[in-house]
């Protein structure tokens, strides 16, 4: 049988020393499933490319089965539930490709140019919506009473995701909060962390497999003593792992960043607007220092009078 690109992901991508969360599941749980079941689970690995980013109907769909078979064989596996399956079958999926390797794959495709846009965007919304109806509202609120309370906070991302820590510092710098999110070498990175104490709080924001930097700053912060909280894609990444508390925004997608921060970045917003909120007072002493420059000030650029 001819294969197509997706499935050739699984083979020419970069497969991982190790076996992954779910194969290791898979091992354990082996002997008690029946054949249709393993069949079921060894599809859903072989085209871990396709089937990360598919709801359990869509999975059952694909497969020929009825959803609940899907849930049932996901729990026979010793998971809770498809959700937490879901997470770590993309993090499997992420383990055995590079970026090369998923563009490589979709531009043999027969699809157009706009299709691809619309499934990026059609990703997008989902998250988005995953989000909307999965955030832990209260933890938010928590998160940015600690921040009020802390004396520092120091925001931790790298590589892509230094573009979320700029935005959160930036906005938590606005309304009067001393933040940093340090870029440069990851030897400034290290000196900003060795200055933290039990007064100060470091937020670490990775994805997926995430990044040994990122994750080695929330670690060495929690030894310091300094609070740590998360910004992540499941539960089971490892920055779930090390720091005190985090919050979950879904990062799939189809392209071949494998990430899209449309979900983080919403998230990111609310909890500006939490802090905002939580002390309206101190936020509106801050922003009106500000108000004259928005209205008028030099930043804004003006056509030059005739």
């Amino acid at each position: 049988m001819k294969r197509n690109s997706r499935d050739e992901i699984q083979s020419k991508g970069v497969r991982s020393s190790s076996p992954t969360r779910l194969e290791t599941r898979f091992a354990g749980a082996h002997l008690k499933l029946g054949l249709q079941r393993q069949k079921l689970i060894r599809s859903i690995l072989d085209h871990s490319a396709e089937t990360c980013f598919l709801s359990s109907r869509e999975l059952a769909k694909r497969f020929h089965v009825d959803a609940a078979t899907v849930v049932r064989t996901v729990q026979a596996l010793g998971y809770k539930g498809f959700a937490e399956f879901s997470f770590d079958l993309r993090e499997h999926f992420l383990t055995r490709v590079t970026p090369y390797t998923v563009l490589k794959a979709t531009t043999r495709e027969k699809r157009s140019v706009r299709d691809h846009v619309n499934e990026s965007l059609d990703k997008a919304l989902d998250n988005l919506s995953s989000l909307r109806s999965d955030l832990n509202r209260d933890r938010v609120i928590e998160l940015a009473g600690i921040i009020h309370n802390s004396r520092r906070v120091l925001v931790i991302g790298v590589d892509l995701a230094a573009s979320l820590a700029y935005h959160l510092a930036y906005g938590l710098v606005a309304l009067g909060i001393d933040a940093d999110a340090p870029v440069g070498s990851e030897g400034n990175l290290q000196h900003k962390v060795k200055g933290l104490t039990k007064k100060d709080l470091l937020i670490a924001i990775s994805f997926g497999q995430c990044l040994r930097v990122t994750v080695e700053a929330a670690i060495r912060a929690r030894k310091l003593g300094a609070a740590t909280f998360g910004i992540t894609d499941s539960d089971t990444t490892p920055i779930a792992r090390h720091t005190d508390q985090h919050l979950v925004a879904v990062t799939a997608s189809p392209s071949f960043f494998l990430s899209s921060y449309a979900a983080p970045m919403a998230l990111i917003n609310a909890l500006h607007d939490a802090c905002a909120h939580l002390k309206p007072e101190r936020a509106l002493q801050q922003l009106k220092t500000t108000e004259k420059d928005y209205l008028s000030g030099p930043r804004w650029f003006r056509e030059p009078k005739e």
